[in-house]
């Protein structure tokens, strides 16, 4: 076996790879590193773990860890799998391919005078130190409509038909980025969060194509007041990125969205609903363990260099509130202005 660079000929191999592997995911895919060297520049270092090479002639793929080199003023210096992604880490045929590809990893690091490594894995890796900040949320969906929604909890179903009875109703399609984009922006500011850049959303849209697509929530009159990006990757939908207007929240527009996310994708044949990730103790861990989804905790691993200590980039470390709160207060427009630049390093 030998590991060597991603190249630009593996793509193909390196996807097929990702679709056959159980734990693959579409952050593992090559997608993903394009719209983020596309939108940040980020630099990559995707690893393939090979054998049976050949001159003229590739190996067979034992595994691949998808890499990207992180700098930032706020953060350091840094190689991590993968960013703004809730999952990456190693794939691997064998426990020993998915060790010896971190191990490739952790001397990348060092020969770069980086801090550390970062895992975002699902299931852990023996012998490398473990933070649960993290939880999925993840169940089947029913191919009936209605069995799904007899799934959601009581309290929860009523918020669904609070937005019902309003008059609430969804489209979907890429045509509603610009719609997207400011109720996303909206509802960051609110939250103290900088906002990415729009190119990063609309580069989503056109590296996936038909696996990723927008649904906006309108009032009976047809103002938008929610919406959210969503993945598929092969039988699940995965909203991942979303929001809703703070003044609107009397309609429940978020419950609404995610019943109209969860009926269509069933209609379209998908059967099963990946919440995605929450911060333990965050409003939308309660919001999703609610919806009588269970929270399987993610599996966030780190190999130390030159850092001593794990470290803390979560919004919630308290050395960050201040820089929140400060943040809430600004006009929207200057939000808008300032947050991309900001929010490339917020991986």
């Amino acid at each position: 076996m030998r590991i060597r660079d991603f190249d630009e000929a593996d793509r193909n191999r390196w996807d097929a790879y990702v679709e056959g592997h159980p734990q693959g995911t579409p952050f593992h895919l090559t997608a993903w590193k394009d719209v983020v060297e596309r939108s940040f520049r980020h630099q990559s270092r995707y690893l393939v773990a090979e054998e049976g090479a050949r001159v003229g002639r590739p190996g067979k793929i034992l595994g691949v860890l998808p890499l990207f080199e992180m700098r930032s003023l706020l953060f350091g210096r840094y190689l991590l799998s993968v960013p703004f992604a809730e999952r990456g880490g190693p794939l691997a045929d064998e426990p020993a391919v998915a060790q010896a590809l971190v191990a490739h990893a952790a001397r990348l690091a060092d020969q770069r005078r980086l801090s550390y490594l970062e895992l975002r894995n699902a299931v852990p890796l023996n012998g490398y130190p473990i933070k649960t900040l993290y939880a999925n949320f993840s169940r089947p969906l029913s191919p009936n409509s209605d069995d799904n929604l007899k799934a959601i909890p009581r309290k929860s179903r009523r918020m669904v038909r609070i937005g019902i009875k309003a008059g609430l109703w969804s489209e979907t399609g890429h045509r509603h980025l610009n719609t997207f984009y400011d109720i996303l922006a909206a509802n960051y500011h609110r939250l103290g969060t900088p906002i990415f850049p729009k190119r990063f959303f609309a580069h989503f849209l056109e590296t996936f194509g038909p696996r990723a697509d927008l649904l906006v929530v309108r009032t009976r009159e047809g103002r938008p007041i929610a919406a959210v990006l969503s993945f598929f990757f092969r039988d699940s939908v995965m909203p991942y990125y979303a929001g809703s207007l703070f003044e609107a929240r009397a309609l429940a527009p978020n419950d609404f969205m995610y019943w109209e996310l969860m009926r269509r994708s069933c209609l379209a044949g998908f059967r099963r609903f990946d919440f995605g990730r929450s911060k333990n103790g965050s409003g939308s861990y309660a919001f999703k363990t609610h919806w009588g989804f269970e929270p399987q905790p993610l599996a966030y691993q780190y190999v130390l260099r030159r850092a001593d200590a794990l470290p803390d980039l979560s919004p919630a470390n308290p050395r960050f509130r201040l820089w929140i709160e400060a943040w809430r207060r600004l006009p929207h427009w200057t939000t808008r202005v300032l947050g991309p630049p900001i929010a490339r390093h917020l991986a």
